[in-house]
């Protein structure tokens, strides 16, 4: 019997059958490291179960605690808006806690450069290496915000440098920051994609990416995103930790 709050993990949803195989396969790794926890996945568009239809069949079940959680790195408009919209239209006897979309954390750089070391680097290329941070862009002026800080921060780990890019909505483009780090006489420069899933703007990211040395896979299921998944997870369950077993 699950006794802690339903974790319902929200999607974007794609035309792209690699989105929500990958979203899948994320979910049974949070699922195989919290075997306490009901995990479920619902989809804002294109894919199915729909976060609606999920939270209907929850609330026929008799479920009342939900932590509803953004599958997204930056708090833009789906984390704004879209999702909010959808939990408000929610079955009224579900007690529904909207957790904190995954980045920035500390979890997310260690899954970027365990994909950078999957695509063939050593961590003794650090130094010599410039690292684009190609993310799917916004515009949504916070979010843009949170990538350049994220760079910066991935700058003082010991690479050559690192520069932000965007698939859509923002500049620079992926392309233009490869031949930037080019040009400031980095050895080599590596694509690491700042996105979850496989679909329409990483594959532009991958098409920007045809002139670097390196290009990691998307995040998908790494460990350490899983592992953020239910930190965020645990957060916004705390105030009901007294009501529910631990």
């Amino acid at each position: 019997m699950f006794k802690k709050p339903v974790l319902l993990v929200i999607a974007h949803g794609s035309r792209d059958p690699r989105h929500a195989a990958t979203v899948h396969a994320l979910v049974r790794r949070v699922r195989s490291l919290r075997p306490g926890v009901r995990v479920e996945t619902g989809f804002l568009d294109f894919n199915i179960p729909s976060v609606r239809g999920v939270l209907e069949s929850l609330a026929a079940e008799g479920v009342r605690d939900v932590v509803a959680l953004p599958l997204l790195l930056t708090r833009a408009f789906h984390a704004k808006a879209d999702i909010p919209a959808v939990l408000r239209d929610a079955p009224p006897q579900l007690r529904i806690r909207q957790a904190e979309v995954l980045g920035p954390a500390p979890l997310l750089l260690s899954a970027l450069e365990r994909r950078l070391y999957e695509a063939g680097l050593t961590p003794a290329d650090k130094s010599s290496t410039g690292v684009v941070l190609a993310s799917a862009g916004s515009t949504d002026p916070e979010a843009i915000a949170v990538i350049a800080e994220i760079a910066r921060e991935w700058r003082h780990t010991g690479w050559c440098a690192v520069r932000p890019a965007f698939a859509s909505a923002s500049l620079p483009r992926t392309e233009d920051a490869v031949r930037e780090l080019r040009a400031l006489g980095c050895e080599r420069v590596a694509v690491a994609p700042y996105v979850l899933a496989p679909g329409f703007l990483p594959d532009r990211i991958a098409r920007g990416a045809a002139e670097a040395d390196v290009l990691a896979d998307v995040l998908g299921p790494a460990p350490e995103v899983a592992r953020v998944l239910l930190e965020r997870y645990d957060a916004a369950r705390t105030p009901q930790l007294s009501a529910v077993s631990a």
